[in-house]
């Protein structure tokens, strides 16, 4: 459905996004920043950045498909429940399972399974999200697995976002990534943002770089076909280890979208999806303050991924020299 309008003379110069969100109150700020990233929503016939300054004269086109009718429902979906009190919930999310509803994929999420979950418990969800994305402080993608917290209350998911936006969250990841990397570890600075000519994907390519760090610490190797590695995000961009990885040369195994055919099967062993595995979170508690920390290892299927490798490769090859967590000898960092 295409919209069009003028900024009139008496419009103040403002934000488009700012704009847009008094003007379109069905709609998130944050549903209008993605529309307009998209190329979706457009500034007299060009793409512009949700800061874009508009003005009067200026003629707003709004290509903004038709929304379908909101009716997310409970279902009785597994969920690997970690933690659970009052004000959260900490779950291991397992591979295949989008976070939240869209377009087009009403059910079988995550957020389907919570809605069960809390129906049944007589638990609390909390709304700030709304209905789209309730309990959602954070996400993973949809091949992504690990560990996720969900906020039961407005006051728990205020708190967590703020630790959040100050990066004061501890996260570990772990993934197979293709070939091995030269340094034993490193830290990637890029900024990242949606690639300029390819809108589904992200990377330093973009009208909108966001700063992106990552540190990463090679922990194995398979020869000089595949490694392990463990990630510490500093930030929490879309895609961000997974471009950072990339932009490294050694893209995760599965990754097809940032690694093309060659990251898919290795050694006549298929890669059955992305090889990325969120181990650790830790955070303060949104009620009594104390630091908490949740970990799992990786599931089942990349389990299996390195006991394929194992088997090809003779065991003097698989740690690389000088090879060891930051931080002390034994323990990994916060």
């Amino acid at each position: 459905m295409i919209t069009e309008f003028l900024i009139t003379a008496g419009e103040q110069p403002k934000r488009l996004d700012v704009f847009l969100v008094g003007r379109e109150r069905d709609t998130s700020r944050s549903a209008l920043q993605r529309l307009i990233e998209l190329g979706r929503i457009r500034v007299n016939d060009q793409a512009v950045k949700p800061s874009h300054k508009i003005k009067p004269g200026d003629r707003i086109t709004m290509d903004v498909p038709k929304p379908e009718p909101l009716s997310i429902k409970g279902e009785a979906i597994p969920l690997e429940v970690m933690f659970e009190d009052d004000s959260l919930l900490v779950l291991n999310k397992p591979p295949g399972i989008v976070v939240h509803p869209a377009p087009g994929n009403w059910s079988g999420t995550l957020v389907n399974a919570l809605l069960h979950h809390f129906q049944t418990s007589g638990g609390t969800i909390s709304t700030i999200g709304g209905k789209e994305r309730p309990g959602l402080v954070h996400r993973l993608d949809k091949e992504t697995s690990g560990v996720m917290v969900i906020t039961k209350t407005d006051t728990a998911h205020r708190a967590l976002a703020a630790q959040f936006k100050l990066h004061t969250i501890t996260r570990v990841y772990e993934a197979l990534v293709w070939g091995v990397p030269k340094k034993g570890r490193g830290v990637i600075d890029l900024a990242i943002g949606r690639d300029s000519k390819d809108r589904k994907k992200f990377s330093s390519r973009t009208t909108s770089p966001k700063e992106s760090v990552t540190e990463y610490v090679v922990t194995r190797r398979y020869g000089k076909m595949a490694a392990h590695v463990l990630l510490y995000p500093q930030t929490g961009r879309t895609h961000q280890l997974r471009v950072h990885l990339t932009s490294l040369g050694h893209p995760i195994l599965g990754d097809r979208t940032y690694g093309g055919n060659k990251v898919m099967v290795l050694a006549d062993i298929e890669i059955p999806r992305v090889m990325l595995h969120a181990r650790t979170l830790g955070f303060a508690h949104p009620t009594s303050a104390t630091r908490e920390e949740f970990t799992r290892p990786f599931p089942a299927d990349m389990e299996r991924v390195v006991h394929a490798f194992e088997q090809l490769i003779a065991p003097g090859d698989q740690m690389p020299a000088g090879a060891r967590p930051v931080g002390t000898a034994d323990e990994e960092p916060c």
